[in-house]
């Protein structure tokens, strides 16, 4: 449900960019360093705590990962991806969940009249009162992130929190965080605090470490320093995401030409309407009439 004393910038009833009088709010944004997570899941913990959500069941099948991936009802995942980085066994672990793009894959996407909403602060919202379960917003979303509740019906995912943000407090996930990896604020601060990091790891031998914010999607209101930003494929991160162009397209130009040819069918019933009238059956003659037996 939208929260009340922030301004919509745009849902899915309309995409519209910021109108005229809007009041600018500094998007907040999410900070996450993924060289200093130990992997101790305090933020899954945090997250299901205060959205409460209803635990999900797991499995040991050989990793330290609690779920294979995010779920309805688990929001924040930390994910141990291995890999094999010049010779040597490297452990990444990162923080899964969704990224609130400035450009939303997932809005762009969804038909149903505000069921998805972005807020003033950037902040991409599911508003589960108008959701109608059609799935289409996994289509436009390049992370992989909503999932659909098989018991509700309808999506869900992360929302950064909204409902303590947007009272000045921060994400449920970054208060319990014991070890700094995780930061919040505006985003032109938390891309600072990212570049300064980046540095740092530079300077320590990390020649590609970089600030993941892709710009595909208009950048991201989470951020993540990555040590082998080069290969964002390591992390289970797409190199270059972008909102599909299918998704694009049946928003733009196909919906605007269907709505065109909509109009001139309509125009098209009412001239023939009023050039000819109404469709009347030919009056009836007494030959067309049975003979009574």
């Amino acid at each position: 449900m939208p929260i009340q004393g922030l301004e919509i910038l745009q849902s899915s009833a309309s995409l519209r960019g910021q109108p005229s009088g809007l009041r600018r709010v500094p998007f907040v944004s999410k900070y996450i360093d993924t060289s200093t997570c130990i992997g101790c899941k305090a933020c899954e913990v945090a997250c299901q705590e205060w959205n409460d959500l209803p635990s999900v069941p797991t499995r040991q099948d050989g990793s330290y990962q609690t779920l294979p991936s995010l779920h309805a009802r688990y929001w924040n995942l930390i994910v141990f991806n291995e890999a094999e980085i010049d010779g040597n066994f490297s452990w990444l672990m990162r923080k899964d969940q969704c990224m609130h793009c400035a450009d939303p894959g997932c809005l762009r996407a969804c038909p149903a009249p505000g069921a998805i909403v972005q807020y003033s602060n950037g902040i991409v919202d599911v508003n589960t009162q108008e959701c109608i379960g059609c799935r289409l917003c996994e289509t436009g979303c390049p992370f992989n992130v909503p999932r659909f509740s098989d018991q509700t019906g309808k999506m869900s995912k992360c929302t950064l929190c909204v409902d303590r943000t947007s009272i000045g407090l921060e994400p449920a996930c970054v208060k319990a965080c014991p070890t700094g990896c995780l930061h919040f604020g505006n985003k032109e601060d938390m891309v600072e605090l990212g570049n300064r990091r980046v540095a740092q790891l530079k300077a320590t031998g990390f020649a590609n470490a970089g600030l993941y914010d892709p710009p595909g999607v208009g950048g991201t209101n989470v951020v993540t320093v990555l040590k082998h930003a080069d290969k964002p494929e390591l992390y289970g991160l797409p190199k270059d995401p972008h909102v599909p162009q299918t998704v694009r397209f049946i928003k733009g130009p196909l919906r605007l030409g269907g709505l065109v040819a909509l109009g001139a069918v309509i125009v098209g019933l009412v001239g023939y309407y009023l050039k000819y009238g109404p469709r009347r059956p030919p009056p009836s003659t007494g030959a067309d009439q049975k003979p009574a037996a």
